[in-house]
Formats: structure tokens, sequence, C-alpha cells
């Protein structure tokens, strides 16, 4: 199974890539924040709780987006072969085979890429520690003692995540028969599960009573950062809730949308998938609703105290609190954008099928482009729209607290920008990957 699962990788590069690419930056990503709990542990006072905040609530955050991604970026790779496994169970293969052949191939790309990310990881944990020093985040004195078990435990977490993910796309794949999966493996799922629900139902509720505790109580704290630690995170629940629930939302809203470019041949064509196929460009609406709704509350949020905190011993405090404000918001617009990128590709991929198909009944690549594309452009729409809802968690109580009103005095352009870079972000990925598609058909 080791050399099928070697073999099998030199036919699938985009898949290997994007799992490499996801495993790489996450080890990178928690193991240079590893780092810094492990240089606290040596250091004493004001220095050990700046580092241990900065491990545990940037690590933290960054850990639960870091394996969001790279456990996405598996499943996907593993779920979208879900014919040729079964394929391989007709012939012969045993469920068991089948699972270990797609672990082994997640296991070996993810040995490889987070052996690239510790190296990564050692040296801008270093770096990055001395730009704190030479900032005054933490005393001169301070010396940098992150080693290799801290690396070392970073890239173990994303190896077992990334494993653990091929494991259960595997498991839910050779479930049923193997005639049975080929029938799924054809079949447009309508329904959606009712754990999605609950879960995305509870996020939402989560991140709109963050929000009202903030209109109502934290308000009247003699603390300014109280509200910002009740409200701060709210966009950011309030996006994942959604994301929870993109295939219905996507079915519910791409409609209205889709009414502005259905008058086209290929406009008609997109907005018939976007609906039709919402389970599978879920997996794209999901990141871009996260990605906008974080980034725009976010951002904002920094903002908006940056223009409100004129007392100077506060404003030290809301130096750091600003700077991990900015690094989770990095790390948040990063991994959306990378699952944006796998996730399309991925789809593409699962319809090739279907591409051959439009091209065989006299549909040109220009024209199988433009739907692909435009099916993109209705994602980003529905997501941007629901993203800058979710922001409204966040943007909102704290510009009341803060005495703002509720439209914010500054940065009125910063959602227009994120959603410009959105839209752009997700048309490139939709081109590239459906142009990469329609030239080997050509082929």
């Amino acid at each position: 199974m080791t050399g099928l699962a070697l073999r099998s990788l030199r036919h699938r590069p985009a898949a290997a890539t994007a799992t490499f690419v996801a495993v790489l930056l996450g080890t990178a990503l928690i193991g240079t924040f590893a780092t810094f709990v492990e240089s606290a542990l040596h250091l004493h006072g004001e220095d050990r709780t700046s580092l241990i905040v900065m491990g545990a609530v940037v690590g933290g955050w960054g850990a639960l987006i870091v394996l969001y991604s790279v456990a996405s970026t598996a499943g996907i790779t593993a779920t979208q072969r879900t014919a040729e496994t079964s394929l391989l169970r007709v012939v012969g293969a045993t469920p068991r085979q089948v699972r270990r052949l797609i672990g082994r191939e997640v296991l070996v790309v993810s040995l490889l890429a987070a052996a690239g990310g510790s190296a990564v990881a050692a040296v801008a944990g270093r770096v990055l520690f001395g730009a704190l020093r030479d900032g005054g985040m933490v005393s001169d004195g301070a010396r940098f003692g992150g080693g290799p078990a801290s690396v070392a435990a970073a890239a173990g977490l994303v190896v077992l995540t990334s494993c653990l993910a091929a494991w259960i796309a595997g498991l839910r794949a050779t479930r049923p028969s193997a005639v049975a999966a080929l029938r799924a493996a054809e079949i447009e799922p309508r329904g959606m599960h009712w754990w999605r629900a609950v879960v995305g139902g509870l996020l939402i509720a989560y991140g709109v009573g963050a929000a009202v505790v903030t209109l109502t109580v934290t308000r009247h704290s003699a603390d300014p950062y109280d509200a910002m630690s009740t409200c701060g995170a709210a966009s950011i629940y309030a996006g994942v809730g959604m994301a929870v629930l993109a295939p219905w939302l996507l079915r519910r809203f791409s409609a209205p949308v889709a009414a502005l470019v259905g008058r086209t041949a290929s406009g008609h064509l997109a907005a018939h998938n976007a609906a039709r196929r919402s389970h599978l460009l879920a997996g794209v609406l999901a990141p871009v609703i996260v990605l906008t709704s974080g980034a725009i509350g976010t951002l904002m949020l920094v903002g908006i105290d940056n223009r409100t905190m004129h007392d100077p011993a506060q404003r030290a405090d809301g130096r750091l609190i600003n700077m991990l404000n900015y690094v989770v918001t990095g790390m948040i617009s990063l991994f959306a954008a990378i699952v944006v990128v796998n996730a399309f590709a991925a789809v593409v991929a699962h319809r090739r099928t279907e591409l051959r198909r439009l091209r065989l009944v006299g549909a040109t690549r220009a024209q199988v482009r433009s739907s692909v594309v435009a099916e993109a452009g209705i994602v980003a729409a529905v997501g941007i729209v629901l993203g800058t809802l979710g922001s409204l968690t966040t943007v909102v109580p704290f510009a009341v607290v803060r005495h703002e009103g509720l439209v914010p005095d500054g940065q009125l352009w910063l959602p227009p920008a994120v959603a410009a870079a959105v839209v752009l972000l997700t048309l490139v990925s939709a081109r590239a990957s459906v142009q990469r598609a329609t030239r080997e058909l050509a082929g």
C-alpha cells in the first residue's frame, strides 16, 4: 500500500500540493507561537505573562484555524475520490486497504510538509521574538528559549489532524457497499445533517448574544477593554456559524444574486448550478464568509479602539491586544484563502465529467470557463453579504460602547476593500482551476 500510495501521489500533484501547503503553513504558524510558550517557561514577571498570553491566545486561535484548514483540505482531497475508491473495491480491494491507501498518501505528504514547516517555525520564532523585544513588548534582558520540543509538538499535532481527517473521509467513503458508493458519487445530496443546523445555530446565537451582552452589561464596566473581550470574537463565531450552514444558505440566497447574472447562457447555467451543487460550492462559501466576517469585524474593532482610546497608560495595554488582533486576522485571512483555493480546485476536479459533457454538446471552452467563474461570483456575493452581516456583531456594539454610534466614525472604506479582495481571490481561484481543467480536457 505504501508503494501504491507513492505512485498515486505522482498522478495527483494538485491534491498533494494543496495538502502540503496547508500542513507546511500550519506547522510554521503553530510552531512559531509554541516557541513563545516554551520561552515563557524560562522567564518571570511581565515577560512571562506577555509571552504566555501571545502563545495561548494567538496560538490557540491559530491552532483552531490551522487545524480546520488542514482537516478541510485533507477531507476534500479524500472525499473527491469516492468514485475511484469505489472502483478499487469493485476490483477486489477491501475497505481497510482503501483507508490505508488514503491515509498513507496523506501521511507521506504531511510528514514532508511538517518537516519544512518546523524549520520555518524555528527561524520565525526567533525572528519574531527579536521583533517583540525591539518593540518593547518584552524586556531587553529576555532571551529566546524555544527549541525542538515546542516545534515538534506543533508538527505532531498538525500531522495527526491531517491523518485523522483523511481517516474519517476514508471511513465515510468505505462505509456503504462498493456499488452503493459508486451510485452515491453520481447523486447530488439535497439535505443537510441535523447536527450542522444545531451547531451553526448555536454559534450564531453565541455571536449575537455576545453583542447583546456588550450593549447591555459590559458597556457600564470601568475597564474600556471589557467590551472588546465580550464582542471582539463575536464576528468570528457568527461567521463560523453561518459557514456551518453554508449549503442551506447558498440554496436560499443564491437566487437573488443569480438573477443579476442569469440573462446570459453562462449566467443561467451558473445560477442553476449554484443551487443544485450547493453541497460542493459550500466548501468555497464557508471560508469566504469567515474571511469577510472576521476581517471586517476585527480590523474595524482595532480602528475604533485607536480613535477612541486617549489614556496613555491604557493605550500601552492596548498595543499588545491590538497586535494580537492583527495577527489573528492575518491568520484567518491566510488560511481562509488557502481553503478557498483548495476547495475550488477540488470542486472543478470533481466536475470534470460534467465539463466534458458540456464540451461534447457544443459548449466552447470560453463558455465553460465563464459559467464556472459566474458561479464563483455568485458564491462570493452571497459570502460577502453574509460575512458583512456577521461582522456587525462586533462592529456595532463596540462602536456604541466607545460612543461612536451605530455607524463608526472612520474606516468606512474597509468593508468595500475586503469585499473587493474576497471577490478577486474567489474569481481568480475559479478561473485558474477551470482553465487548467478545460486545457486537460482539450488535450
